[in-house]
């Protein structure tokens, strides 16, 4: 029996994983190489070097690991989770463009998030407590409970603030909940309050959009909700509606600006809007077939900010062009598809 079928491994999912790490790897090794280097972007590339093989050495550890004891780890984790995130509140601090931001703990010379542990913990929490259950989640009281491990690190997340990480406990929360078989109307109906959030601003379209929702409410839905889910559901968008202003006032000036700035950045295109605009340019300039590897002019005349982390793919881009990039995301679904089946 080989190594593979003795772990029950997914040999082409491991080698397209592993090739992407290498190919970023690779990558982040490409946009150090600029016409002014700094340690920070020439070594970067060690440094995720470094991490692949502590992963590697976490993969091959965790893969020996019997099922039900990550399941009896679930709430343990978890809970050090949510313990990491408070301690996070008191001691925290920022890195980089978020110094603002209480995000990390540093012990030594070593510094690490701990809401990316929280994601982990809360993953698998959810996910012992989805697979419990003797029936699928059919009612908006069905929700609670899942909510409510998701709310938990998500709240601790809002208030270093994290506006971005907070967003991905929800992302993580409406996912796990349709690989369960909860129906799509009642993810929907959850969702309603937040797509009524972003519409407040105008009250023509928002009225409208609450309209639609009732209706749909009365038409489709009447045998599946109580009475007091219905009511609840409705009052939820109405208080959404109510807290858009309040919350918008209560976002960083930065946050605010990112926000403005994902809609059109045009509106700052020296501030906020420039890293966008500039990794857009990087982009094109590379045309089919790019303009080569550690070539690119945009990354060496360091027009690109934080080219070797969040605009990593416009490094991609401009110097692997049309092609590098489609297959790049070709691969990335490859590899979405081989976690799916």
């Amino acid at each position: 029996m080989s190594f593979s079928e003795k772990w029950a491994i997914d040999r082409r999912l491991v080698s397209a994983t592993l090739f992407l790490s290498l190919f970023g790897i690779a990558m982040i090794y490409s946009a150090g190489q600029v016409e002014v280097p700094n340690v920070v972007t020439e070594r970067a590339w060690l440094s995720q070097l470094r991490w692949l093989l502590v992963a590697l050495l976490g993969f091959t550890v965790l893969s020996r690991i019997p099922m039900p004891w990550i399941e009896w780890a679930a709430h343990p984790i978890y809970v050090l989770g949510i313990i990491l995130l408070g301690v996070t509140l008191i001691i925290g601090e920022g890195r980089g463009t978020a110094a603002g931001v209480k995000s990390f703990i540093r012990l030594g010379g070593f510094g690490f998030q701990p809401a990316e542990i929280a994601k982990i913990a809360t993953i698998l929490w959810l996910a012992q407590n989805l697979s419990d259950r003797d029936s699928p989640l059919r009612t908006l009281r069905d929700l609670v409970k899942p909510g409510a491990i998701v709310a938990l690190p998500l709240g601790l997340v809002m208030l270093q603030p994290d506006l971005g990480t907070s967003l991905a406990f929800v992302g993580i929360l409406f996912a796990m909940l349709y690989w369960a078989a909860t129906p799509v109307w009642l993810l929907a109906l959850v969702a309603s309050p937040v797509v009524g959030l972003f519409l407040a601003y105008d009250t023509v379209v928002w009225s409208t959009y609450i309209l639609i929702v009732i209706a749909c409410m009365v038409l489709f839905l009447r045998s599946r909700l109580f009475l007091f889910e219905s009511v609840a559901l409705v009052l939820a968008n109405f208080a959404s509606a109510t807290l858009a202003r309040p919350l918008w006032n209560s976002l960083a000036n930065y946050q605010r600006n990112r926000i403005l700035v994902f809609l059109d950045p045009e509106v700052d295109p020296r501030g906020a809007g420039y890293q966008v605009i500039q990794s857009k340019v990087a982009i094109g300039s590379g045309e089919f077939w790019g303009q080569g590897f550690t070539q690119g002019a945009q990354k060496r005349l360091d027009f690109l900010p934080e080219q070797h982390t969040d605009f990593i793919f416009s490094v991609v881009g401009e110097e692997l062009g049309f092609v590098g990039t489609t297959l790049l995301i070709l691969l990335f679904g490859y590899v979405l598809i081989r976690l799916l089946r």
